[in-house]
């Protein structure tokens, strides 16, 4: 990884900035009131590719119960061995993409973003140092890829759509990249980086 690289990313991710939501672009929404918000993390990880660094996400299985099909971090909720959220980030990484927490450089956290499903994610910028080999894990991950992060972090590859959500209109991010259509919660936090990246 190169040294500009990882200066630019500590200094995004030392920038100041508030939390991040499923409902930013949803401002009519109405949230109960003493919901219960379970903690997870999700990890960001670059990694150096043929043309710069790249960020590596997953296809979430078809078969899964929640957000089948879904472009996702590697990540999860934290569990009770979890000493934080980052502890978990890595665990799941480790679980999900086979990438072992030995390689991963964290560089540090971005704000939290509350997801409709009722989880505070920390996104965990990790640097990867060296090659590993990716294994989805069975069951959970149908594929594992790469994105320029050039291609993520400029803010006019992110577009606002929207779909019918429990009845009503719901508005959110999407950037698109080849033919992978990466959105929600996943595009909301790329973005909030995208925006640090270009301060």
């Amino acid at each position: 990884m190169t040294a500009d690289t990882l200066t630019r990313l500590r200094a995004a991710q030392n920038r100041p900035g508030s939390a991040s939501s499923d409902f930013d672009l949803n401002p009519g929404v109405v949230l109960p009131e003493g919901r219960k918000l379970r903690p997870a993390g999700v990890l960001v990880a670059v990694t150096e590719g043929p043309g710069g660094p790249e960020v590596i996400l997953t296809k979430r299985s078809s078969a899964l119960k929640h957000h089948p099909g879904q472009i996702a971090f590697p990540g999860g909720k934290q569990d009770e061995g979890d000493p934080d959220v980052v502890a978990a980030a890595l665990r799941e990484a480790r679980e999900e993409i086979g990438l072992p927490s030995e390689l991963v450089e964290v560089v540090g956290t971005l704000p939290i973003h509350e997801t409709v499903t009722a989880f505070t994610v920390t996104p965990v910028i990790g640097l990867v140092t060296q090659d590993f080999d990716p294994v989805p894990e069975p069951g959970e991950v149908d594929e594992i890829f790469r994105v320029p992060l050039s291609h993520l972090a400029d803010p006019a590859n992110y577009g606002v759509q929207w779909r019918r959500w429990r009845g009503q209109r719901r508005h959110y991010f999407a950037v698109p990249y080849g033919p992978y259509y990466i959105w929600g919660a996943t595009a909301r936090i790329l973005r909030g980086l995208a925006e640090r990246l270009s301060q």
